[in-house]
């Protein structure tokens, strides 16, 4: 491979908000803090140099990780089981669970509902997600076809407006849900962070990528009992 081409800075696509934050003790035990700029989130910046030369961080949205990632715009990455469950990425390899960002991806309804308003009794729901295709897979196991109604956020909305007769979203401590009158009937899937790579980087900057991933793999080392 060409010297200019391995001299290219390796990216890192890390989400914005609480992951972010979790994530931070793991980076500085790897040695791979970003600038202070990107962990304070106050910056509109979105690129940042780190302190491992050789390596940027860009800053996204955590739905938007995986997709920075499958076509290469990063090399690797940090998202949650959630969003390679959605996109199914062929292009990603998941080498590492991080063990943070703990929460899960589960059905809600509104507190009290009938089956027949829930639609629990019948072979078609309405569902208000941002997963389609987690949510289109979880129904059809059960032989129920989902129609989607898709939303980014404000979820909790949907039944109590009659968008939909159930959510599916990302749960962590469920106030949300019940400070909306809803409950949580159903886990899909439990989540934590993942460390992506692409895998045509994998092969084509076999040592980097390794290296980075063991940095990764011995700073979880250090926190484990």
């Amino acid at each position: 491979m060409p010297a200019a081409s391995q001299a290219t800075p390796l990216v890192l696509a890390l989400p914005k908000g609480r992951i972010l934050k979790a994530l931070r003790p793991v980076l500085a035990r790897a040695g791979l803090l970003p600038d202070v700029n990107c962990l304070e989130g106050e910056s509109r910046q979105l690129r940042f140099p780190t302190t491992e030369p050789g390596l940027d961080v860009v800053r996204v949205r955590s739905f938007d990780v995986a997709t920075f990632v499958a076509y290469g715009g990063a090399q690797i990455g940090v998202c949650g089981a959630d969003v390679l469950m959605e996109f199914d990425y062929p292009d990603i390899y998941a080498p590492l669970d991080l063990g943070i960002g703990a929460c899960r991806v589960s059905v809600a309804r509104p507190k009290n509902a009938s089956p027949r308003e829930n639609g629990a009794a019948s072979s078609q729901i309405r569902v208000a997600t941002k997963y389609p295709a987690i949510t289109r897979r979880h129904f059809a196991a059960r032989g129920i076809n989902a129609e989607i109604v898709h939303l980014n956020g404000a979820m909790e909305l949907a039944p109590t407006l009659d968008l939909a007769s159930v959510i599916v979203d990302l749960v962590d401590t469920g106030s949300t849900l019940r400070a909306n009158g809803l409950e949580e009937t159903e886990v899909i899937a439990h989540v934590t962070s993942r460390l992506i790579v692409n895998r045509v980087a994998l092969k084509t900057r076999p040592e980097a990528i390794a290296a980075l991933i063991a940095r990764f793999r011995d700073a979880l080392r250090e926190t484990a009992p």
